[in-house]
């Protein structure tokens, strides 16, 4: 049988059974997948360092070069697994190419996030003998599942829409029919393959057989919280789903009064957040979160004359904001994973560990400038990194906002006091509160480093930022 594809490629997410799958895919003669390609933090696999003879740095200098390598130099049909938070660069090279055999990996995402959770409790994430199991529940986080499952979504709508565009159709392969030796085989006719399995790989083990309400230490928390989600969009294949808002669960609305905020990240969030709790006289637990599209707009239609709001933040400050609490300092709001990269890869020059008293303020400037000049080249496409919203443009993000509802007033962080204060007596109300005071992350503040270079690169990184909302120099 002639190949209808040069390579293939499986868009999967952790614990879909992707393991399991690759697995027998390369049990095939003429199969052989190279894991994880392009994942930003490794090569392939967490201990290879290169794949047929391509190092990590020279994929991440050249992707469409190792694409060209795996197409060209593996000993049959090759391919690899590509998550939606891999390089983002190779989507697009993919998803156009109709040499590309596209398979597509679904699981329920309830059934995957508690797996990636147990996994990150026992540190199991393979299994290939019963007696070694490690046991162990998930605290289930309603928050957190509905972050997951909007990247999820967002990213499979996205694929189905650039397959449509394009002409292209996928095989579509379930978590359940991974144990179907006759699935697979038809995915062996799909790529063109001629070679048959008369019986599946059984070398990777299921980790948690258990029933889910079992797997979590907080089921009854659980159905709670999934009973205000669409439970269709949670069992739909990817080609079925419906498009969603892609930021709407972060919008945060006051308790009573009927005002909305569209939050940036790595803006004043908190401090706006204790705002609106004290503008209604409640804890900060008691503002709305977590809202889906049909929850805001029964809150729309119960808030009549409501108002919404969003607040920008000078670039240079955002950016240190970013730095200091998403890679500079571990902790929960910690990206560990990527901390790790930049170091590893991008020689960011941070402590291992917590800064010490070693760490000083030029020590910082240096960190900080390298930090920028890791964003300039991020925003630009140019690395395998993703642009995380934390440091995203804020005309970018804005722009996301519109695709469900665009903020009444845009305000400015210097302006806060002022502009919140003529929200709020639109809204009918008399006593305001004063805006808190921001409390940078350190170990030093913007102003302890900043000078004519940082807003110099400040300003090429962020020149979109700078152009359509008129910043000028921080101080």
């Amino acid at each position: 049988m002639a190949q209808s594809f040069d390579y293939f490629v499986v868009f999967a997410e952790m614990r879909t059974g992707s393991n399991f799958l690759e697995t027998n895919l390369n049990a095939f003669d003429g199969i052989t997948c190279h894991g994880e390609a392009f994942n930003p933090h490794f090569i392939g696999y967490p201990n290879t360092t290169e794949i047929l003879g391509v190092s990590q740095a020279a994929r991440d200098a050249d992707p469409e070069g190792l694409i060209t390598v795996i197409r060209r130099k593996t000993d049959g049909l090759g391919g690899f697994r590509y998550f939606h938070d891999h390089d983002p660069r190779v989507f697009d090279i993919i998803v156009n190419d109709p040499k590309c055999a596209k398979i597509v990996l679904t699981r329920n995402p309830v059934d995957s996030y508690v797996s990636w959770k147990i996994a990150q409790a026992t540190g199991q994430w393979k299994l290939t003998d019963v007696k070694r199991r490690k046991a162990g529940a998930a605290a289930f986080d309603p928050r957190e599942f509905e972050a997951h499952l909007e990247a999820l979504q967002t990213f499979q709508v996205t694929l189905m829409n650039r397959l449509q565009v394009t002409g292209q159709t996928a095989f579509y392969v379930a978590y359940e029919d991974l144990q179907s030796v006759e699935v697979m085989n038809g995915l062996a006719a799909y790529l063109g393959v001629e070679s048959r399995l008369e019986g599946l790989d059984k070398s990777l083990k299921k980790q948690n057989p258990s029933p889910i309400s079992e797997k979590v230490t907080n089921a009854d928390e659980m159905a709670r919280a999934l009973n205000g989600l669409d439970r269709f969009n949670l069992t739909r294949t990817p080609n079925f789903e419906p498009r969603r808002g892609p930021v709407i669960p972060t919008y945060v609305a006051a308790a009573k009064s009927p005002l909305l905020y569209l939050p940036m990240r790595s803006g004043p969030e908190e401090q706006i957040f204790d705002w609106m709790a004290a503008l209604d006289g409640v804890s900060d637990d008691d503002l709305l979160r977590k809202m889906n599209q049909k929850d805001l707009r029964q809150w729309k239609r119960r808030n009549r004359g409501h108002r919404s709001f969003t607040v920008l933040r000078h670039p240079a400050a955002r950016a240190h904001h970013a730095f200091c609490h998403r890679i500079l300092n571990p902790g929960p709001a910690c990206y560990d994973a990527l901390r790790q990269t930049l170091t590893r890869r991008y020689a960011l020059p941070i402590p291992e560990d917590a800064p010490d008293a070693s760490y000083d303020r030029a020590a910082h400037h240096t960190a900080f400038t390298a930090f920028l000049a890791f964003l300039k080249g991020n925003l630009a496409g140019q690395t395998a990194i993703r642009v995380d919203a934390a440091w995203c443009t804020q005309v970018q993000a804005v722009q996301g906002f519109g695709e469900f509802v665009l903020p009444d007033r845009i305000i400015r962080e210097e302006d806060l006091q002022t502009e919140l204060a003529q929200i709020a007596s639109q809204i009918g109300l008399d006593d305001i509160p004063q805006v808190p005071q921001a409390v940078e992350p350190g170990p030093f503040t913007l102003k302890d480093i900043y000078d004519d270079s940082i807003e110099a690169l400040v300003s090429d990184v962020y020149q979109r930022d700078y152009m359509m909302f008129g910043f000028s120099r921080w101080a």
